[in-house]
């Protein structure tokens, strides 16, 4: 990134750590340099972890530089560069972790003259230029740093003093029971659902159905609790005809999608992919830093009113979804409330395509690419219409109902016309039914089990954190809750990873179950400061008054010290109990045992394989090519022959799951000539010649 920055400003010469030009000269930073200081720092009594010398309440928090030699060096390098500058512009990620690890860094550095800050949300070059023709000043995000500083201090009074609190107390065998400000009450949250599940009761029940003209209606009654009611039922009714007493047929409308958030996208990604939040992170970043989308760690569904204007000019650019953007820019681009308003933007907008064109992603980024791509475009789309019939009828005395859904225009689901339907959108056609209109009917018995609650995927655990527990549908309600959320969007999926190396959680397919260790930690807490997402969430909210200038470190800092002795006083006091843990390595080190090597890769069965487009189907072999079964909806296909060469099972297989081939000789142009190449799936899943 910095080298990006250097060739826009024309500091092109390269020296140690550093590259100089034109007046400027340009360095980095990789990950966090600093840190706060450790107990062991502060004081010897620190070093070892005794019950007595809890809690720990620094008088002053200090940095210092994390202990690498790469760090060390880069740092010194600095160091030089700052003593002798005229002027600082801070260049790092425009959020609030970005400018605590800069702002710490230049602290250390002990910085003394004027410091500017470049704020943009792409890194495309356009960005850049124009994010350095209208530099801010740092002062601009003090509160920022602010928020970011408490956020720190906060985690390191909690989590250091928590975690040495429950191990000494509660530990066996050197096992490490850690406790944080966001991991606590989210794991508490998934023990929760793992009690409710494991405490449910299930019952049978019986309803009464009857099938009318093709049509299939439910009794409108409570459901009956024996075999013997229910078929008492059905011979009252076959001695009835079906009246139908009420038609309705409405037409409706489909909200758009909102366009992504990091949640948003975290969770879209998990239920079409399995994508865990961590790895959604990380494609979605090397997505950023090639320059294809916008800065990812946001948490706003909302573009800003002055990016209208471009919008038109990133369609245009999307060449791969041709197809679906033609018809827009047929016309001019509306200015959708639902899509912008600086009321809902803070420092950045949501997450969308830059325009630059995607060349021979890898597989997984070209989906998340995809995602990204498709809600941005059906944003602007028409919404889609539907025809919502309910009807009602009666057999004798009981009434009967049945709905159906028809979609008479789809408008912006032709952008996911590919996927297969959930069954809750399945289209149901009805027939049209006269009021009044009787006839004979088949009643039946449908026999059915009441189901415990679902266990948490990482999809529902996200949107869980993000609303702090509450189970919200709505989008409008969801995001006003985005303020009392638990965790920020950027640290929501390292602290799921933190609980699974801590074998507190592990997964079993995509549900997330609770570990006993996980269980007797959160059993053995007693403070519902601690377990509660709705109190972490009202924290979370300060640190967010805190960045709009709202709410004082000071203030924060104190709220939370009394609580660490609060807590410290409630444990020492309390009732004692031993946890443990399977694996203490594991537990203690983040670290699983080693694996077993893998076995020679065997060929790759490419009708085996799933389609990589739109994931429902299993790849078919046809006459000239390799494709999806729902080729007339998806579209995907790898034809045998291809720009004038034979692919051969591996070539194809290579296409299919890493997105691209090796370079091959002898592919030939249109125009005639033949050249080395890659082949790889492009944005649309079509195959194309890249050099990259």
């Amino acid at each position: 990134m910095a080298k990006d920055l250097a060739e826009v400003l024309g500091a092109r010469q390269k020296m140690n750590g550093y590259y100089e030009g034109n007046g400027y000269q340009v360095t980095w930073t990789f990950g966090h340099f600093c840190t706060l200081k450790e107990p062991h720092d502060y004081t010897d009594r620190w070093k070892t972890w005794r019950l007595e010398e809890l809690p720990m309440i620094p008088p002053n928090f200090g940095i210092k530089l994390i202990d690498n030699e790469g760090v060390r060096r880069q740092f010194s390098v600095i160091e030089s560069l700052v003593a002798n500058c005229e002027e600082v512009i801070n260049c790092g990620d425009a959020g609030q972790e970005g400018e605590l690890i800069q702002r710490w860094v230049l602290l250390k550095a002990k910085c003394k003259v004027p410091i500017r800050r470049l704020w943009i949300s792409s890194l495309t070059t356009q960005a850049i230029k124009e994010g350095f023709q209208s530099l801010r000043e740092s002062a601009r995000y003090d509160n920022l740093y602010a928020a970011g500083s408490a956020r720190a201090i906060g985690d390191w009074l909690l989590g250091m003093n928590a975690t040495r609190l429950f191990t000494t107390r509660y530990g066996k065998g050197g096992v490490v029971l850690s406790i944080g400000r966001v991991q606590t009450p989210t794991l508490a949250m998934i023990v929760q659902r793992h009690k409710e599940i494991m405490a449910f009761v299930v019952e049978e029940y019986w309803e009464l159905k009857t099938i009318y003209r093709e049509t299939e209606f439910t009794a409108i009654i409570d459901r009956l609790k024996s075999l013997d009611k229910a078929e008492k039922g059905v011979v009252y009714l076959v001695n009835h005809p079906f009246e139908v007493t009420s038609f309705d047929a409405k037409e409706g409308r489909e909200g758009n999608p909102r366009l992504f958030d990091l949640t948003s996208l975290q969770v879209e990604a998990n239920k079409k992919y399995a994508f865990s939040a961590e790895d959604t992170l990380k494609f979605i970043q090397s997505l950023y830093e090639k320059k294809l989308v916008t800065y990812p760690r946001v948490d706003t569904t909302y573009l800003s009113e002055d990016l209208h204007p471009k919008v038109e000019g990133i369609l245009q650019q999307l060449t791969p979804y041709a197809q679906f953007t033609e018809s827009l820019l047929q016309a001019p681009i509306p200015k959708l409330k639902t899509v912008f308003d600086d009321q809902k933007v803070t420092d950045h907008h949501a997450i969308i395509p830059t325009g630059v064109y995607p060349v021979a992603l890898p597989t997984d980024e070209k989906r998340i690419y995809d995602l990204i791509a498709r809600r941005f475009i059906a944003v602007f789309y028409p919404e889609c219409k539907v025809s919502t019939t309910t009807v009602l009828g009666k057999v004798g005395e009981i009434e009967f109902k049945a709905t159906g859904k028809q979609i008479l225009d789809p408008g912006w689901r032709v952008l996911y016309a590919h996927e297969k339907k959930e069954s809750a959108e399945e289209e149901k056609v009805m027939p049209v039914f006269e009021v009044g209109e009787t006839g004979p009917h088949e009643p039946r018995v449908h026999h059915g089990k009441t189901s415990p609650p679902k266990y948490y995927t990482e999809a529902t655990l996200l949107r869980a954190m993000e609303t702090a527990g509450k189970q919200v549908d709505d989008e409008e309600v969801r995001e006003l809750l985005k303020d009392n959320g638990i965790g920020r969007p950027s640290t929501r999926a390292a602290v799921i990873e933190t609980l699974f190396k801590r074998k507190y959680i592990e997964k079993k397919k995509k549900n997330i179950i609770a570990t006993q260790t996980g269980i007797d930690l959160i059993d053995t807490i007693q403070s519902e400061l601690l377990k509660s997402a709705e109190l972490t969430g009202q924290w979370e909210r300060k640190l967010r008054l805190i960045e709009k200038g709202e709410y004082a470190l000071e203030t924060f800092k104190q709220e939370l010290t009394q609580m660490v002795a609060d807590l410290t006083n409630e444990v020492k006091t309390g009732a004692f109990r031993v946890i443990s843990v399977a694996d203490p390595v594991a537990a203690e080190t983040g670290k699983s045992k080693p694996r077993e090597p893998r076995a020679k890769k065997e060929a790759v069965d490419i009708q085996a394989q799933q389609c990589p487009k739109c994931r429902q189907k299993t790849l078919i072999k046809g006459k000239t090519a390799y494709g999806c079964p729902e080729y007339s909806s998806c579209g995907f296909k790898i034809p045998f022959e291809i720009f004038g060469k034979k692919l051969t099972e591996s070539q194809v297989a290579d296409l299919i799951l890493k997105g691209k081939t090796g370079k091959l000789k002898g592919w030939q142009l249109p125009d005639g000539n033949t050249v080395e190449s890659r082949l790889v799936l492009n944005a649309a899943f079509g195959p194309e010649l890249s050099d990259v």
